[in-house]
This record gives C-alpha cells, sequence and structure tokens, in this order.
C-alpha cells in the first residue's frame, strides 16, 4: 500500500518488506523546565515527486536520546529509486499538525543505502543543512523473510518500590544484534501498581529474536518518571524457548534483578516478572489475505452540515467549481480509486450526514445520498460522484455534525461477518468532514465497540477548521478509551487534513491508506483467522 510511489508491479519486479529501526542521540533541547519529546516521522517521495508522510513513531517523553519502538515497514523495489526522509520533532501539543512543533532536524537518503549498509548513523540536519547541534540519528534494517510472531502475556509480583509506597513498571524487551541490544518492544505504564498485569503483548519473532527461539532476550523492568529519567527496577535475561514453556497454570518465573543492588546483605530480587502465555504463531500477510479472497467493503459518509456553507457559492466546501472539483470530490477520488480495486463488485453504499433531506425535511445522520434506503449502493467511484453530484442541490445542508450513527450502521454488517468466523470481508468507512463532532461520546463508545470488529475508520478533514476532536480519534500513541471506561481492543481510525496535500491527491491516498494494510493483518490474525482460500497453509510447529 505505501511504497515510496513505486511504479505497478509487473512479472520482473521483484519486492520485498524491510524492517526500519529508529533511535537518535544527543537531540538538541527544546523545551524550557524539560527535555525535548521527540518524534520521528518518516516521509517518502511519491511518484510525482513530491514528499508524504509514511508513518510516526511513537512520542517520548523528556529524552534526548530516544530509542523508538514503533517501527516502519517498508515495501523495497531493488530497480526503484526510493527516496526517504526522516524528521525529528519535539511534540509541543496534541495537534495533528507538526509544522506546530519545534524541529529538531532531519536526515535524507535512499532504501537502497539503508538496506546496503544494514544499520547507518548520521548527523541531524536544520532545514538550512546546518548541523542540528550534535544529533545522529540510526537507521537499522532488517528485512522480513519470518512471518511470525510471540503472543505474551506478562505479569509481575512484588515489584520494588520507587517511590514511597508504589512504583510505575513498564517493561522493555531487547533483542540481541552484531552491534548490541536494540529495543524490540515497550510495554504500556502501568501506574502505582507493584503486582501489574501488562496488556497481551505481541511482537514479530524478527523484532524479538531475529527468528532464533535460543538467542539470548534482555528484559528491563523500569519505573516510569514523567521527567524522563526512569529508574530501573530490574533487569533478567532469557530466551523465546524458556519463554514457551510458561502456561497461566505453571507460569514462568524471572527473577528481576538490579546490578546495584546484588552487593547488599539479603538481597534475592526486586520481583518477579511471571511468563503466563508464550505462543508462537504464523502472521499472514496483508497480500495473503487479499489474494485468499478476503474483500474490502467500502463505504462512504459524507458530511452535509451548514457549516461547510452555501454549495452555491464559492466559499463553500461544497462548491463544485467550473473544473468540477471540490476538496470532497478530491478525497473520494483519491481513495477511492484505490480501495475499488480490492472490492470485487465495486458497488459502494454511500451516505450523507447532517441535512434536511427531502420530502420531510428532518434532518438525518444517516441517508443514503442516491435516495434508495432498500438500495444505497453507487456503482464504482464514477458512481459515486454523480450520485454526490445530483444529490447536493436538493439538500437542506444542517447539523448538527454527529459520527456515531453511521459507524453503528457499518458497524452492524461488519459484526455479522464476524458472526461467520471467515476472513472473507473486511469493513472500510471513509467519512469526509470539515469540522467538530457534536456526539463525541457516542463517537468514542461507536470506534471502542468497532474497533472489536474487522472494520477500519478512515476521516479525511476537508477545509480550515479545528480538527483536535479527529487527532484525539486517531489515537495512535494509545488506545481510545470509551466514556464509561471501555478500552479499545486496537487502533482502527485514521485521520488525515486534506490541506496538508495542497491537492496531491496521490500523496493524500498513500498517507491516508499506510496503516489499513496493517489494520486488517492485525485483526485477522488476532481472531487466528487463515485467508478464505489458503487453508492448506500450516501453523509452525
Amino acid at each position: 500500500m505505501a511504497s515510496g510511489g513505486a511504479p505497478a508491479l509487473g512479472p520482473t519486479h521483484l519486492t520485498t518488506k524491510v524492517e526500519l529501526t529508529i533511535s537518535c542521540e544527543n537531540l538538541m533541547d527544546m523545551d524550557v523546565f524539560s527535555k525535548s519529546d521527540p518524534l520521528c516521522a518518516l516521509y517518502m517521495k511519491s511518484s510525482g515527486s513530491q514528499w508524504y508522510e509514511f508513518g510516526r513513531t511513537e512520542m517520548i517523553l523528556n529524552c534526548l536520546n530516544p530509542k523508538f519502538a514503533k517501527k516502519f515497514v517498508i515495501d523495497y523495489y531493488f530497480e526503484t529509486l526510493q527516496s526517504l526522509k526522516f524528521c525529528v520533532y519535539d511534540i509541543d501539543n496534541n495537534t495533528y499538525d507538526l509544522g506546530d512543533d519545534d524541529f529538531l532536524g532531519e536526515f535524507q537518503c535512499t532504501l537502497g543505502q539503508i538496506v546496503s549498509n544494514r544499520q547507518m548513523t548520521r548527523p541531524l540536519l536544520l532545514k538550512d543543512q546546518r548541523p542540528a547541534g550534535r544529533g545522529t540519528i540510526t537507521i537499522c534494517a532488517e528485512e522480513i523473510t519470518d512471518t511470525r510472531v510471540a503472543n505474551l502475556e506478562v505479569s509481575a509480583r512484588r515489584l520494588d518500590k520507587k517511590f514511597l509506597w508504589w512504583s510505575d513498571p513498564f517493561l522493555e524487551f531487547y533483542k540481541l544484534t552484531e552491534t548490541g541490544w536494540q529495543l524490540a518492544h515497550r510495554t504500556e505504564v502501568v501506574h502505582n501498581n507493584l503486582n501489574p498485569t501488562w496488556r497481551p503483548i505481541r511482537i514479530s519473532l524478527r523484532s524479538l529474536c531475529g527468528g532464533d527461539v535460543e538467542k539470548p532476550i534482555k528484559v528491563d523492568c523500569y519505573d516510569h518518571r514523567i521527567n524522563g529519567s526512569h529508574a530501573l527496577i530490574g533487569t533478567f535475561r532469557t530466551m523465546l524457548a524458556e519463554m514457551q514453556t510458561g502456561t497461566h497454570v505453571s507460569p514462568i518465573e524471572l527473577e528481576c534483578v538490579n546490578p546495584k543492588k546484588m552487593k547488599k546483605i539479603n538481597y534475592k530480587n526486586s520481583g518477579v516478572i511471571c511468563i503466563k502465555q508464550c505462543q508462537v504463531v504464523k502472521e499472514y500477510s496483508f497480500l495473503d489475505y487479499i489474494m485468499g479472497g478476503c474483500q474490502l467493503n467500502f463505504t462512504i459518509a459524507i458530511d452535509f452540515t451548514g457549516s461547510n456553507g452555501d454549495p452555491a457559492t464559492p466559499q463553500s466546501l461544497h462548491y463544485i467549481n467550473p473544473e468540477g472539483y471540490n476538496e470532497y470530490l478530491s478525497a473520494i477520488w483519491a481513495v477511492g480509486n484505490i480501495i475499488q480495486d480490492y472490492d470485487s463488485n465495486k458497488l459502494f453504499p454511500v451516505f450523507g450526514f447532517g441535512a434536511q433531506v427531502p420530502p420531510s425535511w428532518q434532518v438525518s445522520h444517516e441517508f443514503p445520498v442516491n435516495f434508495n434506503s432498500a438500495n444505497p449502493f453507487c456503482e464504482g467511484i464514477d458512481g459515486v460522484v454523480r450520485a454526490y453530484q445530483q444529490c447536493l442541490p436538493q439538500l437542506k445542508l444542517w447539523g448538527p455534525t454527529n459520527f456515531a450513527p453511521i459507524i453503528k450502521h457499518v458497524s452492524f454488517f461488519a459484526r455479522q461477518a464476524l458472526h461467520q468466523r471467515s476472513a472473507s470481508q473486511y469493513f472500510v468507512l471513509l467519512i469526509i468532514t470539515d469540522g467538530v463532532i457534536t456526539d463525541m461520546d457516542q463517537t468514542r463508545a461507536a470506534i471502542v465497540e468497532a474497533s472489536r470488529l474487522p472494520m477500519s475508520i478512515i476521516i479525511v478533514g476537508v477545509g480550515g477548521a479545528d480538527f483536535s476532536a479527529m487527532e484525539f480519534l486517531d489515537s495512535d500513541n494509545r488506545l481510545l478509551v470509551s466514556p464509561t471506561g471501555d478500552v479499545a481492543s486496537r487502533d482502527i481510525v485514521q485521520f488525515v487534513p486534506f490541506r496538508e496535500f495542497s491537492g496531491n491527491t496521490v500523496a493524500l491516498a498513500q498517507s491516508v491508506l499506510a496503516e489499513l494494510p496493517d489494520q486488517v493483518t492485525s485483526f485477522f490474525n488476532s481472531y487466528k483467522l487463515k485467508p478464505p482460500n489458503i487453508s492448506s497453509m500450516t501453523e509452525p510447529s
């Protein structure tokens, strides 16, 4: 999906997947009362030679030497020049736009250079090509040939108190490489708990141990400090083969030892880490599912609220200019032209929300744009465009802006598909909107519920409104929580503001769809659902 604008594949084109691991050292300190909070964004060049955002790492609080746990997985084409740009920012707010954050430096190269070096450390540069202080970036590349993953259930007991009578523990897993220990995974922080249970952990075997179950693995347990100076509780080493012997009835218990305390009399350990389960399973790829018969069911929802402005005036976001375009149509074309290749019948249900609809002129938040409730489908993206153009003059734009009804509508069909216990269908909802959500609590609850279904939500924001609510729903660094405290099982929302792409619809589509393949595979793999027509593929022993 996100392959740096590579050409369409023919029979002579060979591709492989490469995983990139990012770390930095000696970043500039841009904050007055604390250290910088770095994040690394990866940009790639599209076929039109314009940069588009491929993805972002997590943000790390108060750290000038970050080791990012989130990896970038890229399709590598030997015969194609794939230009990359790594940009590091000090995150100062919760907005999507990185232009509001302090720039800490960048590094440009090609994917071929990284692959040929396997590990590169280079200086970070400012926009004017001056050194960004003493900051450096290190990029490690590894070809993905092993698709197995380890699913872990981990808890701890009797961890040391590091602050008064509690600790806020988290774990870091490290793989042994030729150049030392490389971060493979970082868990969430469990606050105020000396006997924590972490959320289930999913780590690829290539990240955890290079596919070798006998290779050493180092695990560090830290007490989280908001200023970034995390205190080591203890550490231990193990192997995947050892962890695999743990069960809920008889977990593997590993002593967490703090080297600084080992000389103390009667010191035994700083707590015990329990591996309650470690299952190694084959994980199927996005192409495995698509080539195995999985269909992507694409639904479009269009915002017809009054804040868009009168469609008859050029100031309106729904105004169709003399060339036949507006931002809504551009978003539909950009995303739909790619998605439609994965839907065999190319019939797309299209709904509007927030308008008064004839003949009753009642406000509706879930009406078919072709006004045919029994058959809301449009044939192909051209059919979607025609239905949009024909319905627009018949509506009265109104409000409020409610997302929950359309999310629940698509969830109904996704839930029916899940009951079939098959990986034959996955649902994608594209919401195109201009502004603030007015049913945020209901929307959060609907998204959390949908996170347990074969479903993803793409939100494209048009116009210049405040999109902070959309950015909140696109919870890349945390799982979304409903108003009742129910936690989403995975991140299914991808938000992109149209204005970031200056009319470059190719880059828009690539950025919007970058997370979708992983969302599809992570869902089906988590439910242990194989591709429909690859039943002969067997799990590794």
